[in-house]
């Protein structure tokens, strides 16, 4: 158990907060690529309980600024897109995407107020389908190669969910890797074939056996935990038998990411981004190491579940997540459905909106999340003492944070960190984009 001061210092994200400053020294994803298609692209951005506008302007360059106009704080999210920039439409003030006032038509002509005005612009980059942010002071760390953003578009594809509970449980989930034994249980073994675009459905490497029976089977993993330059590498151990075991390497990426297999062929790069203290989005950046992403089917699999614009869930806490007695009893260990995300959803939701960790009692399998709130608590307190954190690298750098490997797979039991290694190359040497690309 901690403190009810340690868990407000790990999770509370304000301007001025310890976790929110360090927090604010990362890139941040701000929206997904497709949410500024069509005839507007202007979005509203809250990040962190600020509140920004984001937009392209018509020589499609990015910008992000603050949402309340400097004349009076009217809204400029309701901005028009005209004349080179965001033109507020209350008294008609116009904003570059470098937040330069470019026009007052409602001033006098030859009043110099307009070059004195400049509203709050903050970097933007667009990476892998999803618009990335910087919110914080001084120059913006460096991308690292990680796969999700070295291979071509083709081969990725981005979407987001919103959570209505604080951004760290809802990370959390994502490395507990004995909840899926339970959380994520199906009782019936579905065609592997029949996955594609679903996490926990298919096969493991090297083996037609499911993926639903080693984790329903299964339910006993050695966790392995083990530090890394970009945070945390962590291995599941299922021994199926005396000569086999079942092989889950997932990673930490420092601060609020991991990355995950989701089949044999394609990981997920996932963020979790905190809108406020109590409501999160998480952006995933799913990469495939084989044939190009079928991004169409992707998008139609995730948009049964979340309605747009928003990115809600359709099962949420407000229809009790769709539970279902029957389904319960002989279909899933949830009676949730069969998307994992509901599931995850739930799990972190029924939290409360901010967990009460002083009331948790965590154990032998909790020590991914231990190790992680060490790290964490460590970064705020190096992050306040002016000092370096992880992850904050620079252009020369990127090359050493590459990867990361994220494998699911049946290995030889005297030999399980040897079998990821080489499974993970020997993806990559089959790879039409990543056969030059290394693991960190």
């Amino acid at each position: 158990m901690i403190s009810a001061e340690q868990n407000d210092l790990m999770t509370r994200v304000g301007k001025g907060t310890p976790a929110g400053a360090l927090l604010r020294r990362y890139w941040q994803p701000v929206a997904i690529s497709d949410e500024l298609e069509g005839p507007r692209p202007v979005r509203p951005v809250r990040l962190m309980g600020q509140d920004f506008v984001l937009f392209r302007d018509e020589a499609g360059k990015l910008g992000l600024l603050d949402r309340d106009c400097p004349h009076r704080g009217a809204d400029l999210a309701f901005g028009r897109l005209e004349d080179g920039g965001l033109r507020c439409p209350f008294h008609g003030w116009l904003f570059s995407v470098e937040g330069k006032c470019l026009d007052m038509p409602a001033e006098p002509v030859g009043s110099k107020l307009c070059s004195r005005i400049r509203q709050a612009s903050y970097p933007v980059v667009e990476r892998s389908g999803i618009i990335f942010a910087y919110i914080g002071e001084g120059e913006p760390p460096a991308f690292p190669d990680f796969d999700c953003f070295v291979a071509p578009g083709t081969h990725t594809f981005a979407f987001k969910g919103l959570l209505e509970c604080n951004w760290l449980q809802a990370l959390e989930v994502g490395i507990d890797p004995a909840h899926a034994s339970y959380l994520h249980r199906f009782f019936e073994d579905e065609d592997t074939s029949e996955s594609y675009g679903k996490q926990f459905r298919g096969a493991s490497a090297n083996s037609d056996m499911p993926i639903t029976r080693v984790l329903r089977e299964f339910g006993r993993p050695e966790i392995r935990v083990e530090p890394v330059n970009h945070g945390m590498r962590l291995t599941a151990l299922r021994k199926l038998d005396e000569t086999h075991t079942h092989v889950r390497v997932t990673n930490l990426v420092f601060p609020q990411a991991f990355v995950i297999p989701m089949s044999a062929e394609m990981t997920i790069s996932q963020w979790h981004v905190p809108v406020d203290d109590t409501s999160c989005y998480w952006y995933a950046i799913f990469t495939s190491f084989t044939e190009p992403v079928d991004k169409a089917q992707m998008r139609a699999q995730r948009l049964e579940l979340y309605e747009l614009p928003d990115y809600v869930s359709r099962q949420n806490k407000r229809n009790n997540y769709g539970f279902d007695v029957a389904e319960q009893a002989s279909k899933t260990y949830t009676g949730m459905g069969h998307d994992i995300n509901v599931h995850d959803q739930w799990a972190i939701e029924s939290q409360g909106p901010i967990q009460d960790r002083t009331r948790e009692h965590l154990g032998t399998s909790d020590k991914g999340i231990i190790a992680y709130r060490r790290m964490l608590v460590d970064a705020i307190e190096r992050n306040q003492q002016g000092e370096g954190v992880p992850m904050v690298i620079q252009a020369d750098q990127a090359g050493e944070y590459a990867g990361p490997p994220s494998i699911d797979g049946i290995g030889p039991s005297d030999d399980t960190d040897g079998y990821w290694r080489t499974e993970d190359r020997r993806r990559r040497e089959a790879s039409s984009w990543a056969a030059d690309t290394k693991a960190a």
